[in-house]
């Protein structure tokens, strides 16, 4: 299964793999603005077209802020926590057993409540000493 891109009226986010030229500019064509995180090492690219001067853009703000700031600032970070839960959602089984809609709709209910009790048990109560 490939990895598509989110669109969102206006923008597109992407995972670095969609770093590319071909891929900006696609969406520059579009007029849409990407959200797309640079790899750690990512160079400037020369600025000869639209796409590379917004990707250069992004650059510099993840090297000026950081990328946990950018992330959360362009909402990538949203993208990241959707794609995790979606990996546990898997982790029950990849193929949903039943045929019937509404059982369909339980079984995916059931599996929720699953993932949300054991991250209620993973996580630590914090009280406050006075």
């Amino acid at each position: 299964m490939v990895d598509q891109p989110i669109v969102d009226a206006g923008t597109v986010t992407a995972d670095g793999a969609y770093d590319t030229r071909r891929s900006h500019t696609a969406i520059i064509d579009r007029l849409a603005t990407a959200i797309i995180p640079i790899c750690k090492n990512g160079r400037p690219w020369t600025e000869d077209c639209p796409a590379a001067i917004a990707r250069n853009e992004t650059l510099r703000a993840t090297r000026h802020y950081g990328r946990a700031f950018w992330k959360r600032w362009t909402g990538y970070d949203v993208r990241s926590r959707i794609e995790a839960k979606m990996r546990c959602l898997k982790a029950f089984g990849e193929r949903i057993a039943a045929r019937d809609p509404d059982r369909q709709t339980a079984e995916i209910q059931i599996r929720v409540a699953l993932m949300n009790r054991f991250s209620a048990l993973g996580t630590a109560e914090i009280v406050r000493v006075a």
